[in-house]
């Protein structure tokens, strides 16, 4: 899991560092591809319940499970890329959201309360802790600071499949749902809604907009479950300053 996890963020730093303006959504999907080849892994995504996509590439009022086409990148764009491969036999996911240029104040803002909000769940991901504890801290900390949590898709486990048991939403109730054991790897990835949390899926059966068409960000990392602290499997720069 260690080598599957840090080929994908790997393969997500390269990735980011080809999104720019003019850029099709298709061509990073492409470039992806070939990241992967050079890694010595292939996508945990592509025929996935027939997913046509090697990532998952989403713009602004995108939230997840966007596909790569002709749709051509601009400047202020948040671009969504969530990449899950699979390297002998073990699958590493992770997601990030990069703003292309100078995003706007409010935007950028997502951006920063997403990121924290990722790095506060992972700080519940202790073995003897409720997966609820870390569910219902998500929710109260995106609440706080006016956005809502998208509640039809969900982080999971994660391991030699892409979903696994136990499932992880970004919502919940403190003090429910399994004890978290060491050696469970789990991924958590608060998909956060500038509006509201209501989403709807587009005619190509996969990609899911907002409702209002207002922006959304998505963060993501791959946690081991350890004695001690949370291992983050997926570790690298953060987008948005600390």
């Amino acid at each position: 899991m260690r080598a599957a996890c840090r080929t994908a963020s790997m393969v997500l730093e390269r990735i980011t560092s080809i999104v720019r303006p003019g850029v099709s959504t298709r061509e990073v999907d492409e470039a992806a591809a070939d990241f992967m080849a050079e890694g010595g892994c292939r996508s945990a995504f592509l025929g996935y319940k027939k997913f046509p996509g090697h990532i998952c590439i989403s713009l602004n009022e995108e939230v997840v499970h966007g596909i790569g086409g002709p749709r051509r990148i601009q400047y202020g764009d948040i671009v969504k890329i969530d990449c899950g491969v699979v390297k002998d036999g073990w699958v590493g996911d992770t997601a990030t959201t990069v703003p292309v240029g100078v995003v706007d104040v409010r935007t950028q803002r997502l951006l920063q309360v997403t990121e924290d909000t990722l790095d506060l769940a992972i700080t519940y991901a202790h073995a003897g802790r409720r997966l609820g504890d870390l569910c219902s801290a998500i929710e109260d900390e995106v609440v706080t600071h006016g956005y809502s949590v998208v509640r039809e898709f969900v982080g999971h486990g994660v391991g030699r499949k892409l979903h696994e048991e136990p499932q992880v939403p970004n919502y919940g109730r403190a003090g429910t749902g399994p004890k978290l054991k060491a050696g469970m790897t789990i991924a958590i990835e608060p998909m956060v809604n500038m509006g509201t949390a209501n989403v709807r899926v587009l005619d190509d059966d996969w990609t899911v907009v907002t409702a209002d068409g207002k922006p959304s960000a998505h963060f993501e990392h791959t946690v081991l479950i350890t004695k001690g602290e949370p291992e983050i499997l997926t570790l690298r720069e953060r987008v948005t300053a600390k």
